[in-house]
């Protein structure tokens, strides 16, 4: 329905939905008419024109609209479309979302990497923020330990690209990835779910909510799952496993509903990854340990520390929602998070100690926001928001080198900062609307750092001071945003888009400011102006969908972390190195995404995308020279797609079954980081393809049983890995999962 018959406003707040645009849909959400059981099936067939793409709702503008209706490069999973296509935590997303790249952070299973057109950041360390930012039903998580969420009890996902900092809490430069639990029910509901297969695997999830006393007013839910699975590989020494998962997590939300007008939401949330070291390769021999080739296993290690990997993660929120009339409505949401991570880094993945490193994170954050929503059925409606973020992130680090050096690493971050945003539509004429918006920021980083060598293993007596100061700066941002958007007709939608994004820079916890004076110096805040022109549109009564998004992107201060060598003895060699933070300089990104929904009949949906991505540095200064011509961006491949098709039919024996086959694709990638003119070559991946397939079967009742399987080529593909070759002979990979397969039966109530 487009503006030449309602105003958008009108349909805002009628709930009416249009299309779903570029959302994978769940096979319930095929919408189409009831055929009367009397009808002949050759009838029913010629009906096949009625069945439509049903529509999903999102809050990517912090208003409810349906996706073909929001002028930004957005896509969103239903629960039933994370299900069928066997997502089990975001880094399952990588494939279904054009321009993405998410995967574990090298040696971890829960801490997250994320890029989204180019831009991310990969560097785990606290006092370095994130490129894509992470929010947990609006609260905005500031670590990435702990961040690679598992999918459980979750009512859809949202993933935003370009920079989003007028609409969300923490500015968020590259794109934001909302993960959305599901609401408080009216009536008693729950599941359970389990599920089996190779490497043990053994995940139970269950859920159960309704109203509490009898009443509505009261409303609670509860969401527990048990994630576990042997390694992919061992630790041929000591013989325990490595890549396995032991997580615990739990979600309880709390809703009292005072009047229609006025309800108040509590919820806490809780994680505890066990789960060992991932595995990672050598890729080449240690120069250090000729005797010691690389393994033949991908996933198997020689390391000689202790298999400890252990993150515990948790927050507890307070939102108010209050309608004070019927043109504004306000939301209040208060936050705390916390968490706590302790994990050993065998870099060699030897039992020689050439570079082992013990390591603790902390963190602590304190956020408020609030939005006031302004829509009285007009022309114009928007949100204005005021954001506040107190962050405490701390940790120390223990570095062996040969076990002749030995360093401490600690200190603590302290993040205060403010916002005020506003966002605000305009409907110009029935077809054309404005959208503007702009967010001010002021943030303050200080860090208090003390890194220190040592005599021994003990770290007890001090040799040398490399590192101890106590620093503040602060950095103030404008960012606007214009867009217009044309509804060509009901179903043709065209818009352009300019959008500016930040992101605060700060201090270096790793700094070596004896070797390399700069390093203790701050790093600047780093900014993306982004144009974009797309088109979001309907065909064949609702049964295809085809959206496109064309971008340029100019990234000015891009902050890298890469691997620095120095002489750490003064005996003219460089043996010791420490983990650098600068600034690039500046790069172009340009890119084209295509996504794709088609429903030729009720039995059929073919899904998917493909992307384009051009990212070249026109900018990287390096000892007083400019190497952009010998740099490449990191996790951003040329080009990426997916191809998922799905048959869908009842049986003659009851019950409906689906299968899935889905294909996705990425060109060669550059891992990691490195500077090329120190010889240090990044870590790389060719480019490879990824086979899925699922089979589900429901009894037109309470039970699912699904069969699943993921990497069914057992293709062997990098994600990242460490290179310190020049010092320490380490060059390493670290590696996506093997084959898998599982079978689950799910009983909902």
């Amino acid at each position: 329905m487009g503006r030449n018959t309602m105003s958008r406003s009108t349909l805002n707040r009628s709930g009416l939905a249009v299309a779903i645009g570029c959302a994978l849909l769940a096979p319930t959400a095929w919408a189409q008419d009831a055929v009367p059981p009397e009808e002949p099936a050759a009838q029913a067939e010629s009906r096949s024109e009625a069945v439509t793409l049903g529509a999903v709702t999102v809050t990517a503008r912090k208003r409810e609209e349906t996706l073909q209706d929001v002028p930004v490069a957005v896509t969103a999973f239903t629960a039933d479309a994370l299900d069928r296509l066997a997502i089990e935590d975001l880094g399952g997303l990588d494939a279904q979302v054009p321009n993405l790249t998410i995967y574990a952070a090298r040696g971890s299973s829960s801490t997250i990497t994320a890029y989204i057109r180019g831009v991310g950041q990969s560097d785990p360390l606290w006092g370095v923020d994130p490129g894509v930012g992470i929010y947990m039903d609006d609260v905005y998580i500031a670590r990435p330990q702990g961040a690679l969420l598992d999918v459980f009890d979750v009512q859809r996902i949202e993933v935003l690209r370009g920079p989003q900092g007028t609409l969300y809490g923490k500015n968020t430069i590259g794109g934001a990835i909302k993960y959305i639990s599901r609401g408080l029910p009216k009536d008693f509901e729950g599941f359970t779910e389990v599920t089996v297969g190779n490497y043990n695997q053994l995940d139970v999830k269950a859920a159960v909510g309704g109203p509490l006393g009898g009443s509505e007013a009261l409303r609670a839910r509860l969401a527990v799952a048990s994630l576990n699975r042997d390694g992919f590989g061992e630790n041929v020494i000591t013989g325990q496993e490595v890549s396995d998962k032991e997580i615990l997590a739990l979600r309880a939300n709390l809703g009292a509903y005072v009047s229609e007008d006025l309800d108040i939401q509590l919820a806490f949330d809780w994680m505890d990854d066990q789960s060992g070291v991932r595995g990672a390769k050598m890729l080449a021999p240690n120069r250090f340990v000729p005797t010691m080739p690389p393994l033949d296993s991908r996933y198997d290690v020689r390391n000689g520390m202790p298999n400890i990997n252990d993150t515990t993660i948790g927050g507890a929120s307070a939102t108010v929602n209050w309608r004070a009339s019927d043109d504004w409505f306000f939301k209040y949401v208060l936050a705390k998070r916390e968490s706590d991570t302790e994990t050993n880094i065998d870099f060699d993945l030897l039992p020689a100690k050439i570079a082992d490193v013990k390591a603790f994170y902390s963190d602590e954050q304190v956020s408020h926001e609030l939005q006031a929503n302004y829509d009285a059925g007009g022309r114009a409606r928007g949100v204005v928001g005021l954001y506040a973020f107190d962050g405490e992130a701390g940790g120390q680090v223990l570095n062996n080198f040969f076990n002749l050096l030995f360093g401490d690493t600690q200190g603590t971050v302290y993040t205060e900062s403010v916002a005020l945003y506003a966002d605000w539509t305009f409907d110009l004429t029935d077809q054309l609307a404005l959208n503007v918006g702009a967010r001010y920021t002021d943030e303050d980083k200080n860090a208090v750092v003390l890194n220190r060598g040592y005599t021994d293993d003990t770290y007890s007596v001090p040799t040398a001071t490399v590192a101890d100061f106590d620093k503040t700066i602060n950095f103030k941002n404008t960012s606007p945003k214009v867009s217009l958007d044309y509804q060509v007709t009901p179903d043709i939608m065209l818009y352009g888009l300019a959008s500016r994004g930040f992101k605060s820079g700060g201090f270096n916890i790793r700094a070596q400011a004896t070797a390399v004076p700069r390093s203790a110096e701050p790093f600047d805040d780093e900014q993306v102006d982004s144009f974009e022109i797309g088109s979001k549109m309907g065909f064949l009564d609702q049964t295809l969908f085809l959206n496109v998004a064309a971008f340029h992107n100019k990234y000015e201060d891009i902050q890298l972390s890469v691997f620095t060598a120095y002489d750490g003895d003064g005996d003219g060699t460089e043996e010791s190195f420490f983990g650098d933070f600068t600034n690039a300089g500046s790069g172009t990104v340009n890119g084209v995404e295509v996504e794709y929904q088609w429903l030729p009949n009720r039995h059929w949906l073919l899904s998917g995308n493909l992307a384009w991505l051009d990212a070249k540095y026109d900018e990287f200064v390096y000892l007083g020279e400019n190497i952009a011509d010998e740099q490449e961006f990191t996790n951003a491949p040329e080009f990426s797609g997916a191809l998922n098709l799905e048959y869908r039919t009842p049986l003659a024996v009851g019950g409906d079954l689906s299968a899935r086959v889905g294909y996705s694709y990425q060109s060669d990638v550059v891992a990691t980081t490195e500077i090329i003119r120190t010889g240090a070559m990044p870590i790389t991946q060719d480019g490879y393809g990824l086979v899925n397939a699922g089979v589900s079967w429901n009894d037109d009742g309470p039970w699912t049983v699904t069969l699943q399987g993921t990497n069914l080529a057992d293709k062997e593909y990098r994600t990242t890995g460490y290179n310190i070759n020049t010092a320490l002979g380490v060059l390493t990979g670290f590696y996506g999962p093997p084959r898998q397969y599982s079978i689950s039966v799910r009983y909902d109530f």
